[in-house]
């Protein structure tokens, strides 16, 4: 499983890294799970507000060390000085772990290819469903040859989002909220520019 582009993770809550083991959770009843890459988008992203990025690749690092003994961080994307698109780092992770690692082993001993996928936010498949937003080349490769785990988030119109992604319906997997909970890093990102506190998010 790969993990959506970590760029939030800079303001990251106790919320969001809860949503990644509902993810776990909600994979191995259909998924036999080997592990889970963040990997935090480079600067060449320049998204407002974000840290930069050593700073997200250490936070990345300690949130994985201290939370989960399945996550992992990769510097690939981040390393980039270019901005790498999400169909382009996805390809990275299958190149590493299948052809260059030749799969992952079985039980048996023997090594099979892994199914790369991404995690992504409903915010995230609300912008790929939209026109124009993403390039139809990359949805088609992302959601035709990988597949997504798509995070329910409060706000957010899943339902339509997933109706203009129906061709590929098979390989979305929506992991609904069972507790709703809105916090986001945005909002972490606000609550600190206020100096306000974001202890126990």
């Amino acid at each position: 499983m790969a993990l959506d582009h970590a760029n939030n993770i800079g303001a990251s809550s106790i919320s969001e890294f809860s949503g990644l083991s509902a993810a776990w959770w909600w994979a191995a009843k259909c998924f036999d799970v080997v592990g889970g890459y963040l990997s935090p988008v480079g600067d060449a992203y320049k998204k407002n507000g974000l840290a930069p990025v050593h700073h997200r690749v250490n936070m990345c690092q300690l949130a994985a060390e201290n939370t989960s003994k399945w996550l992992m961080v990769d510097t690939w994307e981040a390393e980039n000085h270019l901005y790498m698109p999400t169909a382009r780092v996805l390809d990275h992770f299958d190149w590493e772990i299948n052809h260059v690692r030749d799969g992952v082993e079985t039980t048996e001993g023997t090594r099979v290819p892994a199914k790369i996928m991404l995690l992504a936010g409903a915010d995230l498949i609300q912008t790929i469903s939209t026109p124009e937003v993403w390039d139809v080349r990359d949805v088609n490769h992302i959601l035709g040859n990988f597949g997504v785990f798509v995070l329910e988030r409060t706000g957010t119109d899943l339902e339509t989002a997933l109706g203009q992604l129906k061709r590929w319906e098979k390989n979305i997997h929506v992991i609904r909220q069972i507790v709703t909970n809105n916090i986001s890093s945005t909002k972490a990102r606000l609550l600190l520019k206020r100096n306000m506190s974001i202890d126990y998010l």
